[in-house]
């Protein structure tokens, strides 16, 4: 059986007129069934396949991409509900004919895999078409642990962001998605909107060869998360708020706009399905400062499981007139409020270096490699040298390349969010 535990860790000391306390809550699943599944878990997965026309120049970009579908199939567990849909400018039921979720089988599987090797390409793009056709087929599975991956080539071109926006806010709590972008025609914010709202991944996948590598392992770690209906819940007393509640490992996922009311006290935030693993929160509150020596309970957080809290942490504040206290910053709170102005340095460089402002990308870039550097953060820091020569990391010294591939800028943008754990303080 499952068991949930949860930390806190912070500076519980505020100085005189302190309102604001800062905390990083980190909570591990562990002790599952394998793979963290057990035998009455439903689950339910769907493959949306692009089939616009682009997806067949080259003609390899789409027969890797049903190479790929063809392995996800095969990696999805036996009693699996599954689809495959494909979209152009409209969505459609390739897998199976009778355009219902089926229970993954051997002879299933085989069909389903002849039936993608026979997909053709054609037609325009509207995701939201697609997304909205695989929410119907889930609600076929009420209950299910609901999960699609989502493979396109091309930009969002043939409905309005306000038409995919709209589709994104039915389809938030149905199922999550996992995108992928082949080749470097797509558009990263398009994708990220997506997976956001969805509580997903994004990320490229540059070259078509490597789909297959990708979608096993999406499969594999969406059918090792079995547990559904997973919130974090934060209760704060009267007089208190939250000012935001973000997840921080292993990305960065702003949660604070989710906040669902249980009451007046009480909020929700959404986490998706959980295996065995573990994600760390940051969690800031805003409070009344009160007298010298006083203590409080600034928040309670809780993981709630089908309603039923299955851990829980404490936020805490103290304050003082002693400085060496109330100064001193939590190593936790400190790694991953840099992980988030990494991420942040990062968006706005890029974006500067679209819009040829040479000063302010030299500026957020160089900051984005001190920050990379001094948080041990080596893979973003191997995205980032693709797009500036590094003189000084410390100093976050840098020059901007005057030839710069597009996979690796949008390498870099899709996983700007990815983060390194904070290291924990020996005991």
């Amino acid at each position: 059986m499952t068991t949930f535990t949860a930390e806190t860790y912070q500076n519980e000391y505020l100085p005189i007129d302190g309102s604001e306390v800062n905390a990083v809550v980190t909570v591990t699943a562990s002790g599952g069934a394998p793979a963290g599944l057990s035998a009455s878990t439903q689950m339910a997965e769907i493959l949306i396949l692009d089939t616009s026309g682009s997806m067949g120049a080259p003609r390899a970009k789409l027969s890797a991409a049903k190479r790929a579908t063809a392995v996800a199939i095969d990696c999805v567990r036996e009693g699996t509900l599954f689809a495959v849909v494909v979209g152009n400018e409209l969505g459609s039921v390739l897998y199976p004919q009778t355009a219902a979720l089926v229970p993954a089988s051997p002879q299933t599987r085989e069909d389903a895999k002849r039936t993608v090797a026979r997909a053709r390409c054609g037609g325009g793009t509207a995701i939201g078409q697609w997304l909205d056709l695989s929410r119907d087929l889930f609600e076929d599975a009420p209950g299910a642990v609901c999960h699609a991956i989502l493979l396109t080539d091309g930009q969002d071109e043939h409905e309005t962001r306000e038409d995919l926006e709209r589709v994104l806010e039915d389809c938030e709590g149905s199922f999550q998605c996992d995108c992928r972008g082949v080749g470097t025609d797509w558009e990263v914010e398009e994708l990220r909107l997506i997976s956001s709202a969805l509580l997903g991944t994004v990320d490229i996948v540059a070259e078509p060869r490597d789909l297959e590598a990708d979608f096993q392992a999406m499969i594999q770690r969406a059918m090792g998360r079995a547990i559904r209906d997973v919130s974090l819940r934060l209760w704060t007393p009267q007089g208190a708020r939250a000012a935001f509640v973000k997840q921080v490992a292993p990305t960065i996922e702003d949660l604070t706009d989710r906040a669902s009311a249980v009451d007046a006290l009480t909020a929700d935030y959404p986490t998706g399905a959980w295996g065995d693993e573990s994600r760390d929160y940051h969690i800031c509150i805003r409070v009344q400062p009160r007298a010298i020596g006083e203590e409080m309970l600034a928040g309670r957080v809780s993981l709630m499981v089908d309603g039923q809290a299955v851990s829980q942490a404490l936020v805490k504040a103290t304050w003082t007139d002693d400085e060496q206290l109330s100064t001193r910053i939590n190593r936790e709170v400190a790694h991953y409020t840099g992980q988030a102005e990494l991420a942040q340095a990062i968006h706005e460089g890029l974006e500067a270096r679209k819009q040829g402002d040479q000063h302010s990308a030299t500026s957020k870039l160089g900051r984005a490699v001190q920050l990379a550097a001094a948080a041990g953060n080596t893979d973003t820091m191997k995205l980032l040298e693709g797009v500036v020569e590094v003189d000084d990391p410390a100093a976050g010294s840098i020059r901007l390349k005057d030839q710069v591939q597009d996979a690796d800028e949008m390498a870099l943008d899709t996983r700007s969010t990815k983060t390194v754990r904070a290291r924990r303080a020996e005991p």
